[in-house]
């Protein structure tokens, strides 16, 4: 817990867990404002688990929500109303710390010097000198110049930010390059699902996000609000500019649980669980191991999702686990799925269906889920079959494991880099911005139409930096990405299914037949593909090049 004091009857801090709720009681504070919508991080708990614990310790808590880096008038003046119905001292809290500064500036700029909001801003760690070029700006923030200036600005520090970052210090050493991003922690997010099977501590996925940023590469700890591509500006969180020659943008997606009727308010209680939160998979573990009979679900939204295999992925764990323990004639899996194939490319479902028959689960295609009643133990689906009227189904559950609905961002919807659909647009070859020519991006967060997978990211970030690097001496672009993407779909503990892919469904193994053929459950790549996986993920990142390529490569970047 990180409490920085602006003035007496106001502090701000990052975000508070519900542990910290007894020693922020005994620091004195009497109310909480959380400035921070639910559902931004997968490590973020929820406004309502933040006020039951404030409550239960004789705090008040009150819920003034702003986008990342979007403070309007209306979120200043809520936060006035809320400053002027709860008892003082208040502790407002957002990621940072820095959206609950932010309007603290604008609320206390009608009535006091701007001098002395910067420095009391200053003195709690917080520049708002932004906010005070917007203020004098009647509103709006000016970028013709900025705070700093870089030759690249990579937007978003996930598995696709670091590897180009790294691939390009790799091919240009000499550049000067800045990553933002305001998260403190890098999960490798993969894990979450042998967490919630059981193979995995959660501990395990999670590295310091400062002991990643390669070295020489600048970490700029804010969140984007918005883009400016005709002044080559990128506006943070206070209202700061940065300047770039180029920009590479991949912030991953947002995981929209909001979309699901009542699933904000029963996640991590009464059955409902998630592997795509940090804190949950170790739920969904406890749920397994737990449950002797009944009826457990597992959803999977519209496409596009992350990792497009995750949901079946929990359901196959928790099949093998009740198999193991002698359970699973018992219990009544349930695969609840939006769309109409098991699998997106066809020559792997037959060896899935071999354990959609094993665990004998049943699959209920174009079924998606729309409602939660937690206490009740009811989910509701909308049912859209083709040639037929949508319906509505309500089930009852003792288990259901949720993979939420995912959108971009939403600084990326609202943003002239974006397409119709909210995506930054790109070609899918070069993964260069269709209108804007030194703007690129990878990951989660662009429109090409591959599998949204870590595997994707790790061939899209050389394919990036070649191109960025050419594109620096003048010349065309000198590399193409061919859609590739990996799912290692763990069927039973020490087996899988590895489904490589490229645009169109096209099969892309990259190991040899006679070690692994990926279109049948295997032993072989256990070891290789999830075992070693995160020391994989995280050195291969620190040095910018492909990786998982070939056994002998996965062998060498463990040791």
């Amino acid at each position: 817990m990180d409490l920085r004091k602006i003035t007496e009857k106001v502090t701000v801090s990052p975000q508070i867990m519900v542990d910290d709720m007894v020693a922020i009681r005994d620091a004195g504070f009497r109310a909480i404002i959380c400035n921070r919508p639910d559902g931004e991080g997968a490590d973020q708990p929820s406004f309502e688990e933040i006020e039951t614990a404030a409550k239960a310790v004789g705090i008040e808590a009150r819920y003034v929500p702003v986008q990342s880096g979007m403070v309007k008038d209306e979120d200043v003046d809520a936060l006035g109303t809320a400053l002027d119905e709860v008892q003082r001292p208040v502790l407002a809290y957002c990621r940072t710390g820095t959206r609950s500064a932010t309007l603290w500036s604008f609320h206390e700029s009608k009535k006091r010097p701007m001098p002395d909001i910067l420095a009391a801003t200053k003195a709690a760690g917080y520049d708002m000198n932004g906010v005070a070029r917007r203020i004098a700006n009647g509103g709006r923030t000016p970028t013709d110049t900025g705070d700093a200036h870089f030759d690249v600005v990579i937007v978003g520090a996930g598995a696709g930010g670091i590897s180009v970052a790294a691939s390009l210090k790799a091919r240009k050493s000499g550049l000067n390059i800045a990553v933002i991003d305001p998260a403190d922690i890098h999960y490798y997010q993969p894990g979450w699902t042998m967490v919630g099977g059981g193979i995995f501590d959660a501990q395990s996925t999670a590295k310091t996000m400062g002991s990643l940023i390669p070295k020489g590469v600048h970490w700029i700890k804010s969140a984007v609000a918005a883009f400016e591509p005709g002044n080559n500006a990128v506006i943070l969180d206070g209202c700061r500019v940065v300047k770039y020659d180029r920009l590479v943008v991949c912030p991953g997606l947002k995981l929209d649980w909001a979309a699901v009727e009542g699933l904000e308010e029963t996640l991590g209680r009464n059955g409902v669980t998630s592997n795509y939160r940090y804190d949950l998979a170790p739920y969904t573990w406890n749920l397994v191991q737990s449950l002797n009979g009944g009826c457990a679900l597992f959803t999977q939204p519209p496409m596009p999702i992350k990792c497009a295999g995750a949901p079946q992925k929990a359901m196959y764990l928790s099949g093998d686990a009740w198999s193991r323990n002698r359970a699973l004639k018992g219990i009544d899996i349930q695969f609840m799925n939006a769309g109409g194939v098991l699998f997106g490319v066809k020559d792997y479902v037959p060896a899935l269906m071999e354990y959609v028959d094993k665990y004998d689960a049943t699959l209920n295609f174009f079924h998606n889920l729309i409602s939660v009643d937690g206490p009740a133990k009811k989910a509701t689906f909308r049912v859209a079959k083709p040639d037929t009227a949508p319906s509505e189904v309500t089930v009852e559950f003792d288990m259901m494991h949720v993979c939420p609905p995912q959108t971009a961002p939403d600084f990326i919807r609202v943003s002239p880099l974006a397409d119709a659909g909210g995506w930054v647009d790109v070609d899918q070859a070069t993964l260069r911005h269709t209108e804007y020519d030194n703007i690129w991006s990878l990951g989660d967060v662009m429109n090409a139409p591959n599998a949204k997978t870590a595997a994707a990211a790790r061939k899209q970030a050389p394919t990036v930096a070649d191109n960025i690097v050419a594109d620096i001496a003048g010349r065309s672009p000198t590399s193409a990405y061919d859609g590739y993407g990996s799912c290692p779909l763990t069927v039973e503990r020490g087996k899988i299914v590895l489904a490589e892919f490229g645009y169109g469904g096209v099969l892309k193994p990259s190991f040899p037949p006679f070690l692994l053929d990926g279109t049948k459950p295997s032993r072989a790549a256990w070891f290789l593909k999830e075992t070693l996986l995160p020391p994989i993920y995280w050195k291969a990142m620190l040095r910018g090049k492909e990786w998982m390529a070939k056994p002998e490569k996965i062998k060498v970047a463990a040791e």
